[in-house]
């Protein structure tokens, strides 16, 4: 039987802040959600399967994009566990890993104790790896790290008695049809992809249907076509140089920005 959450509560970056998979209709999930993205379709699916027993879930989204394990560790775990939530799903790292002087070690041991503390409040985790980066021809590098990084993450999750949400294992990511056009975020596809796979490690039942259900809110794919391959030279003018001006300049995407789901909310999508 599927254990029933009540509170579900998403940290992380980007990724999780539903970056490239664009909502038209903002008010399903709440006022100012320009994003909708896995966590959120998750979300979704966990309500319906709820449903199903008479019950809901609320749902609070704290991801921001750029974050790394120390703003998840420090800032959005303790909110999360103060939120009260019973389920939390973490997945961070890979802004870490992208560092001149990235300890794939050292990083999961920070990560550790974050989720040492969300496992002493009682809440179940989902804790997802990182992706397997070869599927663009400038993340390889970063392979070995990510894959160090994601022993440690199954290691942990042994540790404390977590579920891990392998990202790694998922084929269908190395298809170009599972990534926006800067090619470092999901497209449409690959969320509602890693949201089913979520709720298939949390035990929901047919959660392809329940992702496949009507949920009268309009998704912008038309924005965010999945395998879309602009030219090598608009996609460096477009995204790599002025990821690479940030870095030089020590400030990220994410700088000043809030959350775009603070507060836990029943889920109002309804099929």
């Amino acid at each position: 039987m599927t254990t029933q959450w009540t509170r579900y509560v998403a940290v992380g970056d980007s990724i999780t802040e539903g970056f490239c998979d664009p909502v038209i209709e903002l008010s399903a999930l709440g006022p100012d959600t320009p994003w909708r993205g896995w966590a959120d379709r998750l979300a979704i699916i966990l309500d319906g399967n709820a449903r199903l027993s008479g019950t809901g879930i609320e749902f609070a989204n704290l991801a921001v994009r750029s974050r790394r394990i120390d703003d998840v560790v420090d800032e959005q775990i303790p909110v999360a566990i103060d939120l009260g939530a019973d389920l939390v799903s973490v997945m961070v790292g890979g802004n870490d890993l992208m560092r001149p002087a990235a300890d794939p070690d050292a990083l999961a041991s920070r990560l550790e104790s974050g989720i040492a503390a969300l496992r002493a409040s009682g809440a179940t985790v989902l804790l997802a790896n990182c992706f397997d980066p070869q599927f663009a021809l400038f993340l390889r590098p970063f392979r070995g790290r990510a894959a160090v990084f994601n022993a440690n993450v199954w290691s942990i999750a042994r540790a404390h008695g977590v579920s891990v949400l392998d990202l790694w294992g998922i084929r269908e990511f190395q298809s170009s049809s599972m990534w926006a056009a800067d090619r470092v975020h999901l497209s449409s596809a690959g969320h509602r992809l890693l949201a089913v796979r979520a709720a298939h490690v949390l035990g929901v039942p047919y959660a392809e249907i329940a992702a496949r259900l009507p949920l009268n809110i309009r998704t912008a794919e038309a924005d965010s076509q999945p395998g879309e391959q602009v030219p090598l030279p608009t996609w460096l003018r477009r995204y790599a140089i002025p990821w690479a001006v940030r870095m030089m300049r020590g400030v990220t995407a994410g700088d000043g920005l809030s959350p775009k789901l603070p507060d836990p909310s029943p889920i109002r999508v309804r099929p």
